[in-house]
């Protein structure tokens, strides 16, 4: 009697919910996973032992990775300049300067939010340090509690998809294609979800301006010389730090991995002259650094097991079977692949998404478009060139994508992010309803990438011709 084994593919990753929904950390589910299917594989003749003998050489090659270097040092960066209070003092001049208008302390924290996203590229270190800064300033001064929560999580999640991104260095590496393209790509969507947040708080603030009213007089009216002298202090610094580390990119002056070092240098030398270069401050930012780094690592080692596994079985196979005859062809598959990453943003973060999901989406992406430019009549060289625009417009189509889900109730990771710091007079209930006039802002532009392709590949041409 011969057995079916074309459910250990699939089984795989229910294994794998199944075992993160129990609460186990994700790089030792996917591991668990990836060694009891091999077992079960090797048991009925369907799983060769010996590909274990590879796990090694892929453990090398991602210690390896030069890419990935880029983590750690845009990581050590932005955490220097929260913990250091770089970030409360450009929250807090950039909130007098715009204080007179109304909604002007909401649209600062849109503001701030894009440059956080610019230095730290992490979600939860811009959420809580935005909520913990911002929100008590806000309700202090009368501002409507879902505005004010909604503004604070909605910025927060613009670290994916403004770079430098610890979001597009993954993909970047996963899809095949020069981060340095990819950050180059999102900066016009970036800037799209900043500027419609930005209008958004500008518009309830005219008609409503009982929801976001304007700082009072005193408050804002410190003196010209001492709102000059402010303005060098807390914002032209960091302005500058971030044109060099990401103008650096763009010129192709520097590798994201060398910008970011150059950028935690740089973090270094702001924290040194506003004098909060201490010993304390940098053990807290290694720590974080550490943490982060390593729980990264140890999820694509995790990760690595289970792809190899999985392709043992030849999971891969009936993965890119069932995405590539889809109906629509890759008008389809982008559907059904955007709603997967979408929901899974739900449950997991984006680092299982990037080194568990993604793999499998490249190849069906590769398949059908090729496919596509060979229909066209475009010759092989060429349909390469457009095959890596597509993997770029694609890896910044992920990134907006997981920020909308990061922000959907009733799972979203910035929400619970936001929940362990606001007061108790903040309801749950009111995140989630101040959170929805944002998410239909997101899938506005979500929508307007994918509709438009040309928003993303306009800098990158210019970038390349120079």
């Amino acid at each position: 009697m011969e057995i079916d084994t074309e459910w250990l593919g699939p089984g795989m990753f229910a294994g794998a919910l199944v075992m993160l929904s129990l609460g186990y950390p994700v790089a030792f589910s996917l591991g668990a996973v990836a060694i009891l299917f091999g077992w079960v594989g090797i048991s009925l003749g369907v799983f060769d032992w010996s590909l274990f003998t590879a796990m090694p050489q892929r453990i090398f090659g991602t210690m390896s990775n030069y890419t990935l270097l880029a983590i750690p040092y845009f990581i050590f960066m932005g955490a220097m300049l929260e913990k250091t209070g770089m970030a409360e003092r450009l929250l807090e001049t950039v909130g007098i300067l715009l204080g007179r208008l109304r909604g002007g302390l909401a649209l600062a924290v849109v503001i701030v939010g894009a440059l956080l996203a610019a230095t730290t590229g992490v979600v939860a270190a811009t959420v809580v340090a935005m909520g913990m800064i911002s929100l008590p300033i806000m309700l202090r001064y009368g501002y409507n509690k879902q505005l004010a929560t909604g503004v604070i999580a909605a910025s927060g999640t613009l670290g994916q998809i403004i770079p430098p991104s610890v979001v597009l260095v993954v993909l970047g590496d996963q899809l095949g294609v020069s981060v340095g393209d990819l950050f180059v790509g999102s900066v016009i969507p970036g800037l799209m979800m900043a500027g419609a947040f930005a209008m958004h708080v500008l518009l309830v603030g005219f008609f409503r301006p009982d929801m976001a009213p304007a700082l009072p007089e005193e408050v804002r009216s410190i003196g010209k010389k001492a709102l000059g002298k402010q303005v060098m202090q807390a914002m032209v610094p960091p302005l500058v730090l971030i044109l060099l580390v990401l103008g650096s990119i763009f010129f192709g002056v520097a590798t994201p991995t060398e910008a970011g070092a150059v950028g935690s240098f740089g973090a270094m030398i702001l924290a040194f002259f506003n004098r909060q270069l201490t010993l304390t401050a940098i053990k807290q930012v290694c720590d974080i650094t550490l943490r982060t780094t390593a729980m990264v690592v140890f999820i694509l080692f995790g990760s690595t097991l289970f792809s190899l596994v999985f392709r043992g079985l030849e999971g891969d196979q009936f993965m890119h079977h069932v995405l590539s005859n889809l109906p629509g062809a890759e008008v389809g598959f982008l559907f059904v692949s955007m709603a997967v990453v979408f929901i899974l943003g739900f449950f997991i973060d984006f680092f299982e998404i990037a080194f568990i999901v993604v793999p499998l989406f490249v190849p069906v992406l590769n398949t059908l478009y090729r496919q596509k430019f060979e229909r066209m009549g475009l010759e092989p060289s060429a349909i390469d060139a457009s095959l890596t625009q597509i993997r770029i417009w694609y890896g910044v189509v992920l990134g907006a994508n997981l920020q909308t889900s990061f922000l959907s109730p009733p799972f979203g990771f910035a929400l619970f992010y936001l929940r362990g710091v606001v007061p108790p007079e903040v309801l749950t209930t009111d995140i989630y309803k101040g959170v929805i006039p944002f998410i239909l802002l997101q899938l506005l532009v979500l929508v307007l990438i994918i509709v438009f392709p040309q928003l993303v590949h306009f800098l990158p041409s210019l970038s390349n011709a120079s």
